[in-house]
């Protein structure tokens, strides 16, 4: 018998061994000609599995000549086809049944959330006796919607249009100017953007503070109404009267505060630079803390 030429023998090419060397069964899986047209069983089955990356219905192609592979499995029995016929109905109906689960968590949440509040807001007793005597599908409905109103209800933002006024006025007003500093007129529109940008809600760290703050509001404002307004008999004047004490006083501290920022950010200055400098942190902290505030 005539020994085969090179471009006859077979030779794999994935573990690169030819027919004279391995004697595992062979497979022309492809249109592919010459060398690689053919390959060792075993290896093409490795090479479909990190193709598939364990889903065995992605189709799988020759990376050359882009024949898809014809993948062929024994028959199941019937009880194994029942079972993997329910497999492959549950795999596909999980992201269906994880989306209505987490949405009827967040729904019982916002209910029982809803709920606590008006007890909170008019009292235990009160609160009880007013959702008894409301229908249960107007509960249903609206209970969950109080944490959305509280939500919805940060999205105003008052204090950020107090802050245009004052910016825009207080040459008017020489006391704020001195009692508050003056911004350095050369630095305004660059400290306006980068200030803007602070309170993004695209932020995540924002939309959390947003968030927890919006839903911790009704039991601030009963502790304020309770402590500040005890000859009130009404409790839910005494939240709203907490409510309202609290939102003025925290939108006056944020004014502050971000007048102060907006302030410094228009003060700011860099160094010249010093080849004798020690780079010492501490020196540069002292320097740059050095630098006169301008006020009217």
């Amino acid at each position: 018998m005539c020994p085969k030429s090179g471009s006859e023998r077979k030779h794999c090419w994935v573990c690169y061994q030819t027919e004279d060397e391995s004697d595992e069964e062979w497979v022309r899986p492809c249109r592919c000609k010459g060398t690689s047209k053919w390959i060792h069983q075993q290896c093409l089955q490795r090479w479909i599995d990190e193709k598939q990356k364990n889903n065995l219905t992605t189709k799988v192609a020759c990376s050359q000549c882009k024949t898809e592979y014809v993948l062929v499995f024994p028959p199941y029995r019937r009880f194994v086809y029942f079972l993997e016929t329910c497999d492959r109905i549950i795999y596909g109906t999980s992201p269906f049944a994880c989306g209505i689960i987490v949405i009827g968590s967040l729904y019982w949440s916002a209910l029982s959330y809803g709920a606590v509040t008006v007890m909170q807001v008019l009292g235990q007793e009160e609160g009880k006796a007013a959702m008894e005597q409301v229908d249960p599908l107007t509960l249903l409905l609206g209970l969950p919607s109080i944490p959305l109103m509280l939500v919805l209800g940060k999205l105003i933002r008052w204090e950020d249009q107090v802050l245009k006024l004052w910016r825009k006025h207080y040459r008017r007003i020489p006391l704020l100017g001195y009692l508050v500093g003056t911004p350095a007129e050369k630095s305004i529109e660059n400290a306006e953007r980068y200030l803007t940008g602070r309170d993004n809600f695209s932020d995540p760290v924002a939309g959390t503070r947003m968030f927890c703050g919006a839903l911790i509001l009704p039991t601030i404002a009963t502790v304020i109404g309770r402590y500040l307004y005890p000859k009130v008999s009404s409790n839910f004047h005494k939240t709203i009267l907490g409510g309202l004490t609290f939102i003025l006083a925290k939108g006056v501290l944020k004014i502050y505060l971000r007048q102060q920022q907006f302030i410094r950010q228009t003060n700011r200055k860099v160094l010249n630079f010093d080849e004798n400098d020690t780079n010492d942190p501490k020196s540069k902290l002292a320097k740059s803390e050095s630098a006169p505030i301008v006020r009217s």
